[in-house]
């Protein structure tokens, strides 16, 4: 891979700049505290809501559904993990604090850093299925000094339609073999190569808290595989 030919590196953010899991479990167990609800599994509880995160996409770019934010689709989807749960009763207030923690989730430790080191030498932004709304609070929450912020919210579809790559090339005016797609998950980098982007694998070993290990084996669509953000700057030698 030749960085002299990358002018604009896209990162995905969920999982690959800020911890989501982390975050949830962590923000989840302060609730249950407040509430007297003990011996749960907070991280579980974080991945359970996850798990209807691409199904629910995928409803809303089929066409099966209109347009959702992802702010909306959580919401939704925190009604059902809780339905099913054995937490006990949780307020619409309570439910709608707990679903505002995705816009407040921490960054992994190296992403502030090494997004400044990166935007040295090529333009960062943000690639991701957040809404703008969402992107926006977490990059001000987290210290990320994107140069844009690019939202599916803009293409009304969500990753990995080919809709969301090409349209952030057009945006930037690029060509998409200008760009490099940065990213924890392989479905990401899958898509964006065959819409012609390069493409580099972030090891997130701790994604989902432990619980489930990181796939980190190599595959002909990837073109980098580095540790995070600062191993990234020095393979770019930035």
């Amino acid at each position: 891979m030749e960085s002299t030919n990358i002018h604009a590196l896209a990162f995905d953010v969920f999982g690959t700049t800020v911890d989501w899991c982390g975050t949830i479990s962590s923000k989840g167990q302060v609730l249950g505290n407040e509430k007297g609800i003990i011996n749960v599994d907070w991280v579980q509880f974080a991945i359970d809501w996850r798990k209807g995160y691409r199904p629910a996409m995928d409803r809303v770019t089929s066409g099966e559904r209109p347009w959702a934010t992802l702010d909306l689709l959580n919401r939704e989807l925190l009604d059902e993990v809780l339905d099913n749960s054995s937490l006990g009763d949780f307020s619409n207030a309570d439910k709608d604090k707990l679903n505002r923690v995705w816009e407040l989730l921490d960054p992994w430790k190296d992403s502030s850093e090494g997004l400044a080191r990166l935007k040295k030498s090529f333009l960062v932004t943000a690639l991701s299925n957040g809404s703008l709304s969402m992107l926006n609070s977490l990059a001000k929450h987290g210290d990320l000094p994107w140069d844009r912020v690019i939202s599916a919210e803009l293409f009304g579809c969500y990753k990995p339609d080919p809709r969301v790559y090409k349209g952030a090339a057009e945006l930037l005016g690029l060509k998409p073999q200008n760009m490099l797609m940065v990213a924890s998950h392989k479905y990401d980098l899958l898509a964006a190569k065959e819409e012609g982007m390069q493409t580099a694998f972030v090891k997130r070993l701790n994604e989902f808290g432990g619980k489930i290990e990181a796939d980190t084996s190599r595959e002909p669509f990837i073109d980098i595989y580095v540790d995070d953000f600062l191993d990234l700057a020095d393979k770019l030698e930035v």
